[in-house]
């Protein structure tokens, strides 16, 4: 089971409390774990990334082991320890301003 930490908002539009389990098949990826969670929660669809070009939404970022992997690419493997559900892939709101 792969873990996901979803921002305050993103856990009222898909109605969950806490982190959100997923069971992915195949690589895990970017790709696969966002397509695994909008396919168990289609109101998410959109929200994080765009419908269309499947690409991340402006202000969302995703982190898992310490790390930012907003701009690796969408079908690179995600760490072991995500894989393994031993860390969580965590999407985050990001904040701008000044």
């Amino acid at each position: 089971m792969i873990r996901v930490g979803l921002p305050a908002h993103l856990r009222t539009i898909a109605r969950v409390n806490g982190e959100v389990a997923l069971d992915v098949q195949g690589r895990i990826t970017q790709r696969s774990v966002l397509d695994a969670l909008e396919a168990r929660y289609p109101a998410l669809r959109g929200t994080i990334r765009d419908q269309t070009s499947l690409q991340r939404r402006p202000f969302v970022r995703y982190f898992a082991c310490e790390q930012d992997l907003s701009h690796e690419p969408p079908d690179a493997p995600l760490p072991d320890a995500v894989a393994s559900g031993a860390e969580p892939f965590l999407i985050i709101g990001a904040i701008a301003g000044g």
